[in-house]
């Protein structure tokens, strides 16, 4: 009887830490309104991405994503995260951009089939912002 106490303790335990590691792995899929890349991505590689784009143009996530709205009445509300699915005008022409580049890499430089055309960066954001959101006209 004690061995099979043990034995139902082990299991337990065992499946206890399988469903904990698996609901901080982040899903596949979990992504809301991507459009461009591919729901796949994992977040690493999305949060790499983002980074650059935003290193190239020098600016911060809220000018492509919409920023929570502040209320100085409501203390809970001003820590609530940015909801990165919500779409504005400068998100659409950043997917724009973005369909941009992945189309010049992959019809003149993709050459590797073992790479996504999504994540080339023969041509890239900084080719043409180098650092400003607009363009230079040089």
């Amino acid at each position: 009887m004690l061995h099979h106490q043990k034995k139902i303790t082990l299991v337990s335990l065992v499946t206890l830490a399988v469903i904990a590691t698996a609901s901080s792995i982040t899903p596949v899929g979990k992504f809301k309104n991507l459009k461009i890349l591919p729901q796949d991505i994992p977040e690493r590689k999305l949060d790499s991405i983002m980074d650059v784009y935003s290193k190239a143009l020098k600016v911060n996530c809220d000018f492509c994503h919409v920023p929570p709205k502040k209320d100085m009445f409501n203390i809970a509300n001003a820590n609530q995260e940015m909801d990165f699915s919500l779409d504005n005008d400068m998100k659409e022409k950043a997917r724009n951009m973005m369909r941009l580049t992945i189309d010049i890499n992959k019809k003149y430089f993709y050459t590797d089939s073992m790479v996504r055309p999504e994540y080339l960066k023969v041509v890239s954001c900084n080719t043409c912002h180098r650092g400003n959101t607009i363009p230079p006209k040089d």
